[in-house]
């Protein structure tokens, strides 16, 4: 059978004290216990800033050897730059990018075998940035043969009418992961089932993100699930069995804003795939 890791995006919420992390923790000893309890994580700071290689020796030396680790590439490569939208004019023009890239890249390699997949994620993009997806793929193309070989890339989009047959069909050609996310605006992944197969690399890559203007009008701290998202959970559990079936791996990561509080969240999903495994 196929491999299913289900972990959360990022380990470092201080709101996590009491309901997962014990009183009285440190910061330091989070992503050891973490790693106690699940088989993945997704590192969310490294979109704000390359970690250096010390920070990379940091995780290894908190983690078992077959845990997993994946990350997002920097918002400088992304956006080509540090500001909230991209810069219209140098966005996945990789000339523009070698320098973070290769720094980025050479200081995460230090993981070795427990380094998981890089994601590209990128933003809602206006027409000031591409006027429609034919511009985006064919920079795109670019930008993705001009990446290194050795590491597992992953690319998440957020414009939900992109997600077309031959947006799948450019990752596929190189084998880079269709990031599925589920988030405010975009579709559950069962919906893109019905057009194409999302299935673009050896393995799933899923982002439970959820809507964060709708979970923040009720709180802002993350010890406990305030949303109910059985419905959606339900589903995303049989997609992932499914593709468990067809000796497909998958990696999943959920955001705090999914439900409220992603540890809970997880084992509630990974209850649901092992029944559904289980009973066939």
């Amino acid at each position: 059978m196929a491999k299913i890791r289900i972990g959360t995006s990022s380990f470092s919420s201080k709101d996590w004290i009491g309901p997962f992390y014990p009183e009285g923790m440190q910061p330091r000893e989070f992503l050891k216990f973490y790693a106690q309890h699940f088989d993945t994580v997704e590192i969310d700071a490294t979109y704000y800033r390359i970690p250096s290689k010390s920070m990379v020796e940091g995780w290894n030396n908190s983690t078992p050897e077959d845990f997993i680790i994946s990350a997002k590439f920097p918002r400088s490569i992304v956006h080509v730059g540090e500001k909230a939208s991209p810069d219209a004019d140098k966005i996945l023009h990789p000339e523009h990018t070698y320098d973070d890239r290769d720094t980025f890249l050479d200081n995460i390699a230090g993981l070795g075998k427990r380094l998981g997949t890089l994601v590209l994620q990128f933003p809602y993009f206006s027409k000031k940035h591409f006027t429609n997806i034919g511009p985006f793929l064919e920079k795109l193309d670019r930008f993705l043969s001009d990446l290194p070989d050795g590491f597992s890339y992953g690319v998440e989009i957020r414009n939900r009418n992109w997600l077309k047959k031959e947006y799948a069909e450019l990752l596929r050609s190189y084998k880079v992961a269709m990031v599925l996310a589920d988030q405010a605006w975009m579709p559950h992944g069962d919906e893109i089932e019905k057009k194409f197969d999302p299935v673009t690399s050896d393995h799933l890559y899923i982002r439970l993100i959820g809507d964060r203007k709708e979970i923040e009008a009720i709180t802002k701290t993350w010890e406990k699930e305030v949303l109910d998202r059985s419905e959606r959970l339900d589903r995303w559990a049989d997609l992932l069995a499914r593709a468990a079936k067809r000796q497909i791996n998958s990696l999943v990561y959920i955001n705090n804003h999914y439900a409220g509080h992603a540890p809970e969240t997880a084992r509630r999903l990974s209850l649901r795939i092992a029944d559904m495994l289980r009973n066939g």
